[in-house]
């Protein structure tokens, strides 16, 4: 096989691979767009008590806590959620908490193991 046959096989081969995966990420964000409306629809049911959670559907508080950090170490919002035992409690019983306005995070470089080394964004970054 001449060298240009080699080179047009190989275009050819790059320029499929890229098609597959820009056809790949679209499904990915399609599949993720669908599934934060549907989480959205539910919360949204859950507060306004159209839908009452089972103590298995429930995160447990540890699990709040690692993605609470986890978001607000990566300056994700977080949205102050009522707790599961307001969830559980019979409607009527209590009054759902009005849900708070989402708190931004600051993101934080992880620290530099060289403190001299001035030019490291994580020392610029210390308070």
């Amino acid at each position: 096989m001449a060298i240009g046959d080699s080179m047009s096989q190989f275009r050819s081969d790059v320029d499929a691979a890229v098609a597959r995966g820009g056809r790949a990420a679209a499904e990915a964000r399609a599949r993720s767009a669908a599934t934060k409306g549907k989480t959205r629809e539910l919360a949204g049911k859950i507060r306004a008590r159209q839908e009452h959670p089972q103590p298995g559907d429930l995160t447990s508080p540890g699990m709040r806590r690692a993605a609470t950090s986890f978001r607000n170490d990566e300056g994700l919002p977080v949205e102050r959620l009522p707790e599961g035992t307001e969830l559980l409690a019979p409607i009527g019983s209590t009054t759902p908490s009005s849900p708070k306005p989402p708190v931004t995070g600051s993101r934080r470089p992880l620290p530099s193991d060289d403190d001299e080394d001035f030019s490291q964004k994580g020392i610029l970054y210390r308070g």
